[in-house]
Parts: C-alpha cells; structure tokens; sequence
C-alpha cells in the first residue's frame, strides 16, 4: 500500500484527488490545503517556492512513497527544488496546452490560468516548444480561486467574473479552453453555461493521474491488501471546511474510506 500526499493552496487539487480516488481507491492518501494562503496565484515566486518545498518536506517527513503537487502555480514555481531535495517520486501539474494545440479545429486555443503560471518560465518554455501555427489567448482568472475556495464555484458573483475573464477568449473565436489552474474544473458548469458545449475544455487530471499511477507500480506498491484506502485531509486554514468542502466537490463516495480532518499545525 502507498501513502500518496497531494498538495494544493487549497480546494483545487481536490480535482486531482477525485481522479486518484477514482483510478487508485485502495491506496492511502493525505489531502493537504494550504487553505490560509490561498491563493499562491497573487504572491512572489520566492515565497511560492520556499512555501511549496516547505509543505512537500512536511509530506515526506509523515512517510509519503509520493507527492502529487496539485497546484499549477506550485508547480511552475517550485517543481524542480521539490525533485531536488526529496528522494521520492514528485508529480507536478501543468496547463494542458500540448493536447489542446493538438485537439483544436481552428488553432486558437485559450488558456485560463493564474499570473503566476502565465507569467512562469516553465510555463513560456513550454508554450516555445509548440507549433507556431496555433494561437494562445492567455487569460489570468484573477479573483476565480477566491470565490471557489469559499465555496462560490456555482455562484452568481463567480458567473459574472468568469464571464469577463473568458471574453477575449470567446472574441477570439476559441474553440478549446484550457483548465490552467486545478481549480478550474469545477467551474466547468458555470463555463458550458457561458460558452455552450460546443467548446472543448482541456483538464489534465487524469493524465497526471495515470502518471501517479506508474510510479506507484514501480515502487511495488499494488494496494492489493484492501479495496479502500484512507484519506486524511488537512488544512492550514479550517479543517472541517476543508472536508466540507471535499464532500461537496468531490464525485467519489468518501464513505467507502476511513476519512479523518486535521488542522495542519505548524511545520517542523
């Protein structure tokens, strides 16, 4: 049995934990929401970097084979000194624009994410590596993971914001919208509602997920013992809001784990 760790600046990476529970349900995992600094989108790389390689430590340091950092912005900040000063296998998320450049009919693609992972090195090295032909509309949700992390994804106030931020995006004549944050998804109601369903929208949960699932294989860790594993939420912020949280946004059925809620305390 692996004890997976995800990691989010908070709700977010519940996205990505809803499509490990659903592909890998027996093995054990800790949920930690870095809910009182929320969101990583707004604040300086540096501190992004020492904030995520800080919380990664503390999962390693509670005996986890793996780390899924379910944080865009963490991701593009901190991915490398995370891999460089831990041992075990580190799986970061990253905007689907690849799959979308290569899903899109017309070659314009948008992409909702946050400043900081429009304006990262890593996410404008990989932008360099596609084909010229296909046209990015990069558009910054500021104000989006707020909302979501206070429990509005479906609210009118997040309707109206989300409308504004997908307007050049649909002006352009975009026909696939890429996820860029793990927040995201869950506005995927409220974007059909302004975009229609004629609008591909990328989200690479699941590919990321099946990643997870390859490094786990090859630490010989099937999770064969049980068909359902633990899951421990913890927050930095409020711990039963994380969980209620968690059992309004997630599609798996938490019931079928042993589930536990904690407040995160201090880093050791």
């Amino acid at each position: 049995m692996a004890l997976i760790g995800v990691f989010d600046s908070g709700v977010g990476g519940l996205s990505v934990l809803d499509e490990a529970l659903r592909q890998l349900p027996q093995h054990d995992y800790i949920y930690l929401a870095d809910s009182a600094n929320a969101p990583y989108g707004e604040k300086s790389s540096d501190w992004i970097a020492a904030r995520s390689l800080a919380l990664c430590q503390y999962l390693d340091g509670k005996g986890c084979d793996a780390i899924v950092v379910a944080c865009n912005t963490a991701t593009a900040e901190a991915i490398k000194q995370i891999r460089d000063a831990l041992s075990i296998p580190i799986i970061g998320v990253e905007p689907g624009i690849k799959p979308a450049a290569m899903q899109s009919q017309n070659n314009i693609v948008g992409v909702l994410a946050t400043e900081a992972t429009l304006k990262s090195d890593k996410f404008n090295a990989l932008l360099g590596t596609l084909p010229t032909d296909c046209t990015f509309i990069k558009q910054a949700g500021a104000g989006l993971v707020s909302l979501i992390e206070s429990g509005e994804a479906d609210g009118e106030d997040t309707l109206e914001l989300l409308a504004k931020h997908l307007e050049p995006i649909q002006d352009a004549g975009a026909d696939t919208l890429v996820l860029g944050c793990t927040h995201y998804p869950f506005l995927r109601k409220a974007i059909r509602k302004l975009l229609g369903e004629s609008i591909t929208l990328i989200d690479t949960s699941d590919a990321v997920v099946r990643q997870l699932k390859r490094q786990v294989e090859a630490l010989k860790k099937d999770g064969s013992e049980k068909n359902f594993g633990s899951v421990l939420f913890l927050s930095s912020k409020n711990e039963e809001s994380l969980l209620l949280m968690a059992q309004n946004l997630l599609s798996t059925d938490l019931t079928s784990h042993a589930v536990e809620a904690r407040i995160l305390g201090e880093l050791r």
